[in-house]
């Protein structure tokens, strides 16, 4: 019998748009000979199912249910294409804990934990995970640019403490560069990151759970032709996505090594998409996306076709792993 899966997509950020590209790119390559799918978009205003005739049926929240041509139907299981907010911070993920809903992400709190970079950084410090030096602001707090500039130095990065998409980052070269890069980082969080900028060789890793064990991907180098890796080089053709990198022998084991550690420390499941930076040969982590984009152009999708597993195939392993 098919299994009735939630394709949930959309969401409460700036990500919305690139949650929905993705939720449709699952949508598309689901299998139907094991799948019943329906895309359920996510919403502030509004949860309902959209039909391939643009129809919208509302969601009960209640049970998660929809009704759809005088029949109930109830979900088996729900694949999360939710980039940020409620999707990649756990918060709707403890709702389907709460009703007994299964689904493709790792536990709430797990997704809590990496969706703050703050506390994911707090957490890989005591496993001696290297890191760049960081400064931790709320928004009202007293600014002294001197004492950031002491501290992290110069150039560095302002970054959202809790967003994606490199929305809201700024590099920051110059002391006087620091007060609007905050301004821009608190128009998407309340809190912010400033860090010290590591200059090297810029590398993704993929890491999954496929087929039972613990899978990390064909590692991706990023040369972004921006100062950064920042929306228009992720989303706008403005960088280079090498897979496999272009690095060595030595350097491909350490950060593939540490990938798989960081996985198992932060006790994930599911996807995850992970920064690295080289520098003297040591791979240092910046960030853990989750919730990584699943288009077809998209870093994660690109690692496992080096890796021989097609699209169809990635997304019926999540969902395995999801119910068993």
């Amino acid at each position: 019998m098919k299994k009735n899966i939630a394709i949930i997509m959309g969401g409460y950020s700036s990500e919305v748009a690139i949650s929905l590209k993705s939720g449709n790119v699952v949508y598309k390559h689901l299998n139907r000979e094991k799948y019943n799918p329906f895309r359920i978009h996510i919403l502030k205003d509004e949860w309902y199912y959209i039909n391939d005739d643009n129809e919208k049926y509302f969601v009960n929240k209640h049970d998660f249910s929809i009704t759809y041509e005088n029949e109930k139907i109830l979900f088996d299981c729900v694949f999360n294409a939710i980039h940020g907010i409620p999707g990649e911070n756990g918060a709707i993920l403890a709702y389907f804990d709460l009703i007994g809903l299964k689904h493709t992400s790792a536990p709430f709190y797990q997704m809590a934990l990496t969706f703050n970079k703050r506390d994911t950084l707090s957490a890989l410090k005591k496993y001696n995970i290297p890191i760049a030096k960081s400064i931790y602001l709320n928004k009202g707090d007293i600014i002294n640019t001197k004492n950031i500039v002491e501290t992290i130095g110069l150039p560095c990065f302002v970054k959202p403490n809790n967003a994606g998409s490199s929305f809201g980052i700024s590099k920051v070269h110059t002391e006087t560069e620091i007060l609007p890069a905050l301004d821009t980082a608190y128009k998407e969080d309340s809190e912010i990151l400033i860090e010290s900028f590591l200059e090297g060789t810029e590398v993704s890793v993929g890491v999954i759970e496929y087929k039972g064990e613990i899978k990390v991907l064909p590692i991706t180098e990023i040369v972004s032709e921006n100062d950064f890796f920042d929306y228009e080089a992720k989303y706008e053709g403005k960088s280079q996505e090498i897979t496999p990198a272009r690095i060595s022998e030595k350097e491909e084991e350490a950060v593939t090594k540490m990938a798989e550690k960081v996985y198992q420390i932060l006790n994930m499941k599911g996807f995850s998409r992970s920064e690295y930076i080289f520098m003297n040969g040591k791979p240092h982590f910046l960030e853990m996306n989750t919730v990584p984009g699943l288009t077809e152009e998209s870093i994660l999708p690109q690692q496992a076709k080096e890796a021989n597993i097609t699209l169809t195939e990635l997304f019926d392993n999540a969902i395995s792993e999801a119910l068993s």
